[in-house]
This record gives C-alpha cells, sequence and structure tokens, in this order.
C-alpha cells in the first residue's frame, strides 16, 4: 500500500500521514496530540470535509497535531492527499 506526509511535529503544525485502503473501508481517522483531548471534534470535521472536498471516501489518515491551526490541518491533509496520489508540487 502507498503512504504519504505532509507536516511537520514541530510546534505549531501537525504532521499528517495517508494511506491507501480498499474501496468501500471508508475513512479511519486518528487523532494523537496535546489539543486532541480539547479540538478533537473540531479537527475531526476539518479534516472530514477537505477529505470530501477532495472526493476522497476510502483512506486511512493520521493527524499526530501540535497546535496546528484549522487551515495549517486543512492543508496539511490535501498536501498528503495530492502526494499520495503521485502529485509532487503539494
Amino acid at each position: 500500500m502507498k503512504t504519504a506526509q505532509a507536516g511537520t511535529v514541530e510546534s505549531m503544525d501537525c504532521l499528517v500521514t495517508v494511506s491507501e485502503t480498499d474501496p468501500g473501508t471508508g475513512i479511519a481517522l486518528t487523532l494523537a496530540g496535546a489539543s486532541v483531548a480539547r479540538f478533537s471534534k473540531a479537527m475531526d470535521k476539518a479534516v472530514r470535509e477537505t477529505l470530501g472536498q477532495l472526493e476522497i471516501k476510502d483512506l486511512t489518515i493520521t493527524v499526530q497535531d501540535n497546535g496546528a491551526l484549522d487551515l495549517v490541518l486543512k492543508a496539511r491533509v490535501e498536501a498528503a492527499v495530492t502526494r499520495l496520489k503521485g502529485g509532487d508540487e503539494a
């Protein structure tokens, strides 16, 4: 299976890892980091909205958050998915 990443583990950023899954398995999302206890619902929503805009229905995604804003989180998700699909410009 192919895997791609975007981001860093630096403060105010997040590391997003995405992996291909079999069609029909849906989105498997794992959130980790200090901010998750307080912001898991908002993070989950931001990730799923971004995946929806990208028309991604089947994916395993892990987010290691270190205080990233929603804008950063969405950008990292988009970049990781673009890399997974073979785009190098992300």
